[in-house]
């Protein structure tokens, strides 16, 4: 008797919710009777009963709706600032890049980039691989297409990649 008393009450729950936020739910009218007859006498008008359900929850359908709509948005704030972070970090990085290039072009100077420029490829690829990275890189960068292809011709293959790596990207790092 309890049981079908719970499903009773639940079954009309959903209905009186159904009908409240006007949404069409599948059984939601199933615990209208089906015979007028049997309807109990205090059953004679359930509209009434509807509505009233709905005036008094209303609000607090409205409060339940309006927070949840703020959790979201609150959500979406806390994703948006961490992408902003994320975007405030790499920005950083960027410059920096942009700060250790700068440097180690300014370490090439245009007199030494003369002298490798006029040297025999072997004997400048040499002098480039018992460098620095960075500089010899910066030196690579300001020599001449030709001049520079030819030195890196003459090195090791690693060391080559090494140095044009370092040409790209200062001390050789991946973004």
């Amino acid at each position: 008797m309890i049981r079908r008393l719970y499903l009773f009450l639940s079954r009309a729950g959903f209905a009186l919710a159904a009908v409240c936020t006007g949404f069409p739910v599948p059984g939601a009218c199933a615990w209208q009777y089906k015979n007028e007859e049997a309807r109990p006498a205090d059953a004679a008008n359930p509209s009434a009963d509807i509505k009233q359900f709905c005036a008094n929850n209303a609000a607090m359908a409205g409060d339940a709706r309006i927070a949840w709509q703020t959790s979201k948005l609150l959500d979406l704030v806390a994703q948006i600032n961490q992408r902003l972070a994320e975007l405030e970090d790499r920005r950083a990085q960027i410059i920096e890049w942009l700060r250790r290039r700068d440097e180690a072009m300014q370490k090439a100077s245009e007199s030494v980039v003369a002298i490798f420029s006029h040297m025999k490829p072997a004997a400048a690829a040499a002098h480039l691989s018992a460098m620095d990275e960075s500089i010899g890189a910066a030196i690579l960068a300001k020599l001449p297409p030709r001049a520079a292809s030819a030195i890196l011709n003459e090195m090791e293959p690693a060391r080559a990649a090494q140095l044009t790596r370092g040409m790209v990207l200062p001390d050789g790092k991946r973004s």
